[in-house]
């Protein structure tokens, strides 16, 4: 039965059964969130496929205008969004058009009446969550660019005395 997940185990298992992610609103400029989820997330093997009408090629990858062109043309489980509460809405339909299996508003995104709408045409759902963080929170690659490195750290540091001159 589709729901609204949140749960570790929940969201855990959806990163495991789904490989093919259509990211809407992937920039290929290197400084926005959704470029370095896009990075990440093909680094750890998933199918990324940029959906933005203002790009062609994000990633070395084509990029759609809509999530109905791009399903055209790859397989999308994981309807990833990059966009205001209020752009949710029309994508989730076309997720549903499509038969994709999973929408995901990153972090800030909510909107309960397309998530609803998601479950009642049997899609999973997951709202405010990053799907990098919870990839490498599970899948241990929270060590990429600068996470996880020891830097900061709850060990305590082993202090080496100084010999005074």
């Amino acid at each position: 039965m589709a729901k609204v997940l949140q749960s570790p185990s929940e969201i855990f298992n959806l990163l495991l059964r789904y490989r093919h992610i259509a990211i809407v609103g992937l920039s290929s400029r290197p400084s926005r969130p959704s470029h370095f989820v896009g990075v990440y997330m093909l680094a750890e093997g998933y199918d990324v496929i940029p959906v933005n009408p203002r790009e062609s090629v994000v990633l070395g990858r084509r990029s759609y205008p809509s999530l109905i062109e791009a399903a055209r043309e790859h397989p999308i489980e994981i309807v990833d969004i990059f966009r205001s509460p209020s752009e949710v809405p029309p994508i989730v339909e076309q997720a549903i058009e499509i038969g994709a299996k999973v929408v995901w508003m990153q972090l800030g995104i909510v909107n309960e009446e397309a998530a609803q709408r998601a479950v009642s045409a049997g899609l999973d759902v997951v709202m405010n969550r990053c799907v990098k963080l919870e990839h490498a929170r599970f899948l241990g690659g929270q060590n990429l660019v600068g996470l996880n490195t020891g830097v900061i750290s709850a060990k305590r540091l082993r202090c080496v005395p100084v010999a005074s001159a």
